[in-house]
């Protein structure tokens, strides 16, 4: 912010509602008055030409009407207004104006007027070009180094610069790899147009190789064109600036050398003549337009910049001289001379805000009131601190994080899951090849005890599930208010889900005295659906290849009283087989022991133990909650099926390398692809009938090829899924067992599945092999670290896709091993320290080479067993 504003000489607001842009503002003596005093033309979208001779104006005063010589309204939008010597016979000066698809070039005259309301002033057509392509900018001066007059070259949106020698139109030229047209300046020291091109370079061209190039028309017809002498169009001298250009303008203070400067983005660059640069300025803000005006010392430029916070710079080359204050932001900015004023500076915004203004102070004439003295009253002061002080001490007594108004959610939301299945199935675009795919009803309710504007709601289930309608978005709620939205979850892709929860998030504004568009807030809740959502009952199967048994230090409970849902009531307490048939075709068995204190779950897949393992502990914990009993307790004694969990880990990570090949040939055959098209469509061009040579069999034939390797490569992804799904299920049961078998309490559970289960998505540049294996290699050397030479290993800061699992693998069982010798999860710094406090005296850390040569038996139990406990044994129910 700068101290010093702009003083303003004079202002006006030109029409209402028009729109300018940079080249719809000129200052010149445009009627040729001979006096050296500098008029305004501005010219606007809406087509209106006005001429102002601005005055001097008192602070507060409106202009007065005799500062505006002309208004007429044109019929097409005016792109810019230039001054120069554009008509033949004469070297007055002559207004050119720049229409979308005209050329109109206008005397401008005064009549000495005989009354009071001073002198009339007129245009006059002098002659006009249609123009048969759409402009966009133009740029004049004596091309060729001709004396006393000014041609025209006008830039078109298609890249055809288009020269006019005053009446007459000389000859049009494409520029070479044009896009999109950038600014336009003419240099007359090296006869050359300058330009910046959609590929961010500064590029020039000589009048000369213009004049010598082929013609523009005939680039249109090929037969004229062979037949044509031209020369192709070569660019001078090229200079990459990184960056789009907002404006180029090119002086020369000194009659032996001219300075090309280009206003770019965030840069000021300045250029010598064959485009070296001279110095370039970064720039800490968003420029708007410049003007270089003046040499103060030799061999420097001094320069305007504007830019978008309403700041006017005035730089020595690339030194800061002032800063001023402007009261809008400028899209064009010239230096002029009027009456006895010179210099003064002329800016015009975008609606239409044109100021005449100076550099300069105003002097401070503010002088402070005396001040009443009266004698201090120091007991009224002390007692009106401890006042404050003790408000200070209240303040601060509370440990909240947040305020007060903060204890009670301005908007709750709430899910109520339905305990039934819908009567009739609302899922939808369901994948699974079941007879029936069931569906549960949500019912979520917003209330809000304030004014919430824009209240939106998402429902997020994990994949597999869907639900019939995730997004809403309601009317503003009022206070005491609420809103009900019902939905359906089901299942819609052909594998378990690994959890059965889901989330609700209300996004909405809270509208305050400072802020009325309102502060921005979220509220959320989360629900869990019911296990008959993705299976059912089914008999008990006897065989299995996986089991696992879950020990309680409470008797067994029937079926019919945990399983409700499940087991049919006419059963009575007889029920300790139950079945669960999945909707993706598996089936899992729950069994109680008769005996024992036990339960076993059973399934040929291993994934599949998970939601059944979890539905019966939390029911159990359930149940024994409701009898007030707090002692009850499950315990996992057997063996990790880690090799079994490896298995998942093997195939998730072969579909991973699958994704890879299919995506590298995918990108061979569609170089391939391209390449033959190009072949083709050479072949078709030519005027010369030659043969194919096949092309068109091998052009369907690579077309074949991707179409398959697109199809493969989609197969691979869902199956890669699916996988994953598998993966995220079996990983849940393990951390699971692990939680049971070492007792471990909330934040170890909560590290154990940041550690396990760190994506909800995997993607093939970060994936849950990569990721884990850091996880985990991050807790062996810090809080399960055998010594301090671990701790002192650093860890890759880079994730990359491994070339096979055998490490991450081999730290997962090392992970183990260390929990069953004793180690404890814990990430705080002092974890070393905590583990050798931990570590039983009879508990010998385990050699590395000897932990690389063990493999994991199948069914073995010896391996990782509760700590204390040597051996295990399987139990029967």
């Amino acid at each position: 912010m700068s101290l010093f504003k702009a003083r303003d000489w004079w202002s006006t607001i030109i029409g209402e509602k028009e729109e300018f842009d940079q080249g719809c503002l000129c200052v010149a003596d445009v009627d040729n008055s001979g006096s050296g005093q500098d008029k305004v033309i501005v010219g606007s979208y809406k087509g209106y030409l006005r001429i102002f001779n601005p005055h001097p104006v008192k602070p507060g005063d409106e202009i007065q009407p005799e500062d505006l010589l002309l208004e007429v309204q044109l019929r097409e939008p005016i792109l810019q207004v230039e001054v120069g010597k554009f008509v033949s016979g004469t070297e007055g000066l002559h207004l050119a104006v720049l229409h979308c698809r005209k050329l109109c070039v206008y005397a401008v005259s005064g009549t000495q007027g005989n009354v009071e309301h001073g002198n009339q002033y007129q245009i006059k057509l002098m002659y006009e070009h249609n123009l048969q392509r759409t402009a966009c900018n133009m740029t004049y001066g004596p091309f060729g180094g001709v004396k006393g007059r000014d041609l025209i070259c006008i830039q078109s949106m298609d890249g055809m610069l288009m020269l006019f020698e005053q009446e007459s139109y000389a000859f049009g030229r494409f520029l070479p790899g044009f896009l999109l047209p950038g600014p336009l300046a003419y240099s007359s020291r090296t006869d050359s147009f300058i330009t910046v091109s959609s590929c961010q370079q500064v590029e020039s061209y000589k009048y000369q190789v213009l004049a010598f190039a082929t013609d523009a028309d005939e680039r249109e017809d090929t037969e004229q064109r062979k037949l044509s002498s031209g020369k192709r169009l070569v660019v001078d001298w090229v200079l990459n600036i990184g960056e789009q250009a907002l404006d180029i303008s090119i002086v020369s203070f000194n009659p032996g050398a001219s300075s090309v400067f280009v206003l770019g983005e965030r840069n000021f660059f300045c250029l010598k003549d064959n485009g070296q640069i001279r110095f370039m300025k970064k720039l800490d803000y968003s420029p708007s337009c410049f003007i270089p005006y003046c040499s103060v010392r030799e061999g420097t430029v001094n320069t305007l910049i504007a830019n978008h916070s309403k700041m006017l710079n005035v730089y020595q080359d690339v030194t800061l001289k002032w800063a001023t204050q402007l009261p809008c932001i400028p899209v064009s900015v010239k230096v002029a001379n009027f009456q006895d004023l010179k210099g003064v500076i002329v800016t015009l915004s975008d609606d239409g805000h044109l100021q005449c203004s100076y550099l300069g102070t105003d002097p401070s004439l503010f002088q402070a009131p005396k001040v009443d003295s009266r004698e201090i009253n120091y007991e009224e002061m002390n007692a009106e601190m401890k006042e404050l002080q003790k408000i200070i001490r209240e303040a601060t007594k509370t440990q909240d994080i947040l305020p007060e108004s903060e204890k009670q959610r301005d908007v709750t939301v709430t899910a109520e899951v339905s305990p039934d299945l819908d009567e009739e199935s609302q899922a939808i675009d369901s994948e699974v090849k079941a007879r029936a795919v069931p569906s549960v009803t949500v019912k979520i309710t917003i209330q809000s005890r304030v004014t919430a504007q824009k209240p939106s709601l998402a429902v997020c289930v994990q994949a597999p599930l869907a639900v019939t309608c995730d997004q809403f978005v309601f009317d503003d709620l009022e206070p005491d208010s609420s809103e009900t939205v019902v939905l359906s979850v089901f299942l819609r892709e052909s594998c378990s889900p690994p959890e059965l929860e889901g989330t609700c998030m209300v996004s909405y504004n809270i509208p305050t005295e400072l802020n009325p568009e309102g502060i921005p807030r979220v509220s959320q809740c989360n629900f869990s659906l019911p296990l008959k959502l993705v299976c059912f009952p089914a008999q008990p199967s006897k065989a299995a290849n996986h089991k696992l048994t879950i020990d309680t230090n409470k008797p067994p409970i029937s079926f019919v009283t945990i399983f409700p849902d499940f087991v049919d009531p006419s059963e009575g307490d007889q029920a300790n087989a139950l079945g669960f048939q999945f909707l993706t075709g598996s089936k899992t068995t729950l069994l109680a022991s008769k005996t024992s204190q036990r339960y076993r779950i059973q399934s040929d897949r291993l994934e599949d133990l998970w939601l059944v393992t979890k539905e019966l502990i939390h029911r159990l914990e359930e149940h024994f909650k409701k009898q007030n009993c707090k002692d009850f307790a499950c315990t996992f004694s057997g063996s990790i099926p880690l090799q079994e969990y490896f298995e998942l880990i093997d195939q998730h990570f072969e579909l991973r390398l699958n994704a890879e090949k299919y995506q590298e040939l995918l990108s061979e055959r569609a170089v391939q692809f391209r390449a033959i098209e190009r072949r083709l469509l050479t072949r078709f061009k030519d005027k010369t009938p030659a043969p194919l040579q096949h092309l068109d069999t091998l052009l369907e034939g690579t077309f074949r090829e991707v179409i398959a390797l697109a199809d493969a490569a989609e197969e691979n992804q869902a199956n890669m899924f699916q996988a994953f799904a598998k993966l995220k299920s079996a990983t849940h049961l393990v951390i699971m067992l692990i939680s049971l078998w070492q007792k471990l309490n909330t934040d170890q559970i909560a590290i154990l599945e940041a550690t396990f289960l760190p994506l909800a998505e995997d993607t093939q540049e970060l994936g849950w092999e990569e990721t884990v294996d850091a996880a985990v290699s991050y807790l062996l050397r810090t809080c399960l670290s055998k010594s301090s030479k671990e701790q002192a290993l650093t860890l890759s800061s880079q994730l990359s896709m491994p070339k096979d699992t055998s490490r991450l693998k081999k730290n997962i069982t090392l992970f183990c091993d260390r929990l069953a010798k004793g180690g404890r999860l814990s990430l705080s710094t002092d974890s070393a320290t905590q583990q050798a406090a931990v570590m039983p005296g009879g508990c010998a850390t385990i050699p590395e080479s000897d932990l690389e040569e063990r493999t994991i038996i199948p069914g073995s139990t010896a391996m990782f067993a509760s700590h204390g406990q040597t051996t295990t044994q399987k139990h029967k129910p």
